[in-house]
């Protein structure tokens, strides 16, 4: 149910955390500062020169860990 509200009324993404540098782990892929969306959880590039939100980031894909890949 909750899909249709989502499809009708979509987030405007008016409340955002402030910009943030990704954690310099070896397993992290994401370069550059992002923000997130506090009402809908989605994550979008953040441009600091221009000071502009910028396109939606697609998350990561996780790959489960078997028995076989040990």
């Amino acid at each position: 149910m909750n899909w249709i509200l989502r499809l009708l009324f979509p987030c405007g993404h008016k409340r955002t955390t402030f910009p943030l540098t990704p954690s310099r782990k070896k397993s992290e892929k994401r370069r550059g500062m992002y923000i997130v969306c506090l009402d809908c959880g989605r994550e979008f590039d953040y441009d600091w020169p221009e000071m502009r939100i910028g396109r939606a980031v697609e998350p990561p894909v996780t790959v489960p860990v078997t028995k076989e890949a040990i």
